[in-house]
């Protein structure tokens, strides 16, 4: 019998495994790549649908009074969002009056400038009025194609409620630069005329949202005469805010008897210190719009005298609670903040200095860093170019006196700004010391978080 060479023989099973190994490896390789690729795509899918709720957002959507003579529905278009509602309209009755108030921008969207032109025109008498509003595309810088698509819409709306399209007011928000494929809104207003309701007004608030991570909602109510006058509103916005107005998209109803001009005052003075004393990033939205329609339908008699003064309190209330949801919900917030500014030497002044710690990425980071930087508000007071004395100024954490008289307090402890700034609401108070006027400016952190949703947003 011949000897086996098995040295050999174990050289040669040894090639023969490598080479098993080898094609197993380069079988299995795509398949992995591929594996690693999907799974890649499924957590990134993940992240996008979880969309985290803001802790700052309030325990649930607030129970709004129904406002006679104004109906709600929405329905799923597909405009950008699939499998979920982006198309809302509402119904208004007949004699109901509009005001409004919208972005400066120069390059504001065709919407905006839709309803700026509407709402200059001399309503017909006891003309009903429709509001129809997408989310997921903004129509804005388009041209004479996003024209156009406002024209399509709001004619849609016009002929499908009878009544004259110069009382359909249309928004929309989302990409900007994409053309409105305002045929999947159009194809659905038999929809929504199907579906509106008194009751409807969550799932409106629900529709118009883009990333935000809750919808928004406040409500008053005003003892009038012979009567009870009831406002109800809903906003979205969470990025692109630094409003010139208002705020991204708000709406407010109300069963008010009141006129177009007076309504239209009392929006208007009351905007400065609401919708345009917030500021999430210091960028102001080409959509930015702002709508009150007052229906007439309360019992109430015609809103005048005390009652005046009581509706406008109540309103201007709703468009404050509204506004600081707005924060709230900022992209990626975990904080809200109060920069009040006092003793400034002028009002233009005061807005300088409030705007300029707010809009600070320096004071917003270290607010998310929970990092007691008093020097950082020290700089933002300094570049606004407003009037200010270093040794005038005083510098506190809510009631914490912080610096004043050109250094920092000798009693301040850093413990005590560090165990504050822990808190998710803050007060960050400068006083100049050089007059009477001031400004209140509300604004949230800068986290990671607002760089993840921004960096992806059109993906």
């Amino acid at each position: 019998m011949a000897k086996t060479d098995w040295k050999a023989e174990a050289k040669a099973l040894k090639k023969k495994v490598r080479k098993l190994k080898d094609r197993l490896g380069a079988a299995a390789g795509p398949v992995a790549e591929a594996l690693g690729e999907a799974v890649g795509d499924v957590v990134q899918a993940a992240k996008k649908a979880l969309k985290p709720v803001s802790p700052l957002a309030p325990a649930a959507f607030p129970v709004l009074p129904p406002i006679k003579g104004a109906e709600f529905a929405a329905v799923e278009a597909g405009v950008r969002y699939q499998n979920r509602k982006d198309v809302m309209l509402v119904r208004l009755a007949p004699g109901t009056a509009m005001a409004g108030v919208f972005t400066r921008s120069s390059t504001r969207s065709g919407c905006v400038r839709d309803c700026q032109a509407k709402l200059a025109l001399k309503a017909p008498a006891d003309a009903g009025a429709a509001i129809i509003v997408n989310s997921g595309n903004s129509n804005a810088f388009t041209g004479a194609v996003g024209d156009a698509a406002v024209a399509a819409v709001t004619g849609a709306v016009a002929e499908a409620l009878g009544v004259p399209a110069s009382r359909v007011f249309s928004s929309s928000t989302g990409v900007i630069g994409e053309p409105l494929p305002f045929e999947k809104i159009t194809a659905k207003v038999p929809d929504l005329m199907a579906a509106l309701t008194e009751d409807a007004v969550e799932m409106a608030a629900q529709a118009i949202m883009t990333t935000d991570t809750f919808p928004k909602g406040a409500a008053a109510t005003v003892q009038g005469e012979g009567g009870t006058i009831h406002i109800a509103g809903i906003a979205k916005g969470s990025g692109m805010i630094a409003p010139d107005m208002a705020t991204m998209l708000v709406y407010i109803f109300t069963d008010a008897k009141i006129s177009q001009a007076n309504l239209q005052k009392m929006l208007s003075r009351n905007v400065d210190a609401t919708f345009n004393s917030i500021t999430v990033d210091s960028d102001t939205s080409t959509s930015d719009t702002l709508l009150v329609a007052a229906t007439g339908r309360s019992e109430a008699a015609e809103v005048k005298g005390a009652v005046a003064k009581a509706f406008e309190t109540a309103l201007a209330g709703v468009m404050r609670d509204l506004a600081l949801q707005v924060v709230r919900d900022g992209e990626g917030a975990t904080k809200l903040v109060e920069v009040r500014v006092t003793g400034a030497a002028s009002d233009e002044d005061a807005a300088k200095v409030a705007f300029s710690i707010a809009n600070s990425p320096l004071v917003k980071t270290a607010v998310a860093g929970q990092d007691p930087n008093w020097g950082r508000i020290v700089a933002a007071v300094g570049k606004s170019g407003a009037q200010a004395d270093r040794d005038l100024l005083t510098i506190r954490f809510g009631d914490i006196l912080v610096a004043e008289k050109g250094w920092r307090n000798p009693d301040y402890q850093e413990e005590q700004g560090a165990n504050y700034m822990l808190g998710q609401e803050l007060l960050f108070h400068v006083d100049l010391g050089l007059g009477k006027s001031k400004r209140s400016v509300w604004t949230c952190d800068l986290t990671s978080r607002y760089i993840e949703i921004n960096a992806d947003y059109r993906s």
